[in-house]
């Protein structure tokens, strides 16, 4: 249901800014002929995207384990899934994807940017240099390498909400990320996954899954999730296309 909230509120956002703009200048030709229409499409906007805000989560429980992600997010409320296919051994497209940077995945930086509000910042998967593999860049900053099972799959994990000034308690781990409940936090895991197809060819699909481990946390993240998942999806697409360019290119 993620794509479908997702355009829910970026009706509502379209809702307001139209409605903002007849207030100024009724939009004649969509016909708002007053700026008490204007008013009124502006709050059924904010009405619309409020109320996609409240939706509840689904919450998902991972019955059959079948990937080393399964091990680290059983339970999640909030995922993205995206695949591509590749003409290149599995050995060769996993080379890939840890040898890929920002500056090959096609608009990256300028969503990155976006999503950060145009702040420069410390090097990060959201500041990543152009020339450094992106997944080397996660691993220095922000994200911790859970699993790695050569030539099949690598997950990543890090949190993504925890309560205003709490700071970790010594060297983070993969036991420790698998086991971490306590409420005010939301953890996100992300794994590259791959499966041959046959003749030469490579399934590679990415998934990312986040676990609010409380009721309050898991609002206030339904509302920035069903925001940036346009954004989001766009980045992953563009960095399975990254992959298979890189692999077929090098495979040649």
């Amino acid at each position: 249901m993620d794509p479908a909230y997702s355009a829910l509120v970026y009706a509502g956002f379209l809702a307001c800014l139209v409605g903002f703009v007849s207030l100024l200048r009724p939009l004649k030709f969509l016909r708002i002929s007053s700026r008490y229409r204007g008013a009124a499409v502006f709050g059924g906007g904010l009405l619309l995207i409020l109320g996609v805000f409240s939706l509840p989560a689904k919450e998902t429980w991972v019955q059959w384990p079948h990937a080393l992600l399964d091990e680290f997010v059983a339970v999640y409320q909030f995922e993205e899934f995206h695949a591509i296919r590749v003409h290149a051994p599995r050995e060769r497209v996993f080379q890939a994807i840890k040898e890929v940077r920002a500056g090959e995945i096609f608009l990256f930086r300028t969503l990155t940017w976006i999503r950060r509000f145009g702040r420069p910042g410390p090097e990060s998967i959201l500041n990543a240099p152009e020339n450094m593999p992106l997944l080397e860049v996660a691993t220095k900053t922000s994200f911790l390498l859970l699993a790695e099972e050569p030539d099949r799959e690598i997950v990543l994990g890090t949190l993504v909400a925890a309560p205003p000034g709490w700071r970790p308690k010594g060297k983070p781990t993969s036991a420790a990320f698998r086991a971490f409940d306590e409420p005010g936090f939301a953890l996100a895991a992300t794994n590259f996954r791959l499966e041959d197809s046959g003749a030469g060819e490579t399934i590679v699909t990415t998934e990312t899954r986040v676990y609010a481990t409380d009721a309050s946390t898991r609002r206030k993240f339904a509302a920035y999730w069903r925001t940036i998942y346009p954004g989001s999806a766009l980045i992953r697409v563009t960095w399975l296309r990254a992959i298979r360019h890189r692999a077929e290119q090098t495979f040649r």
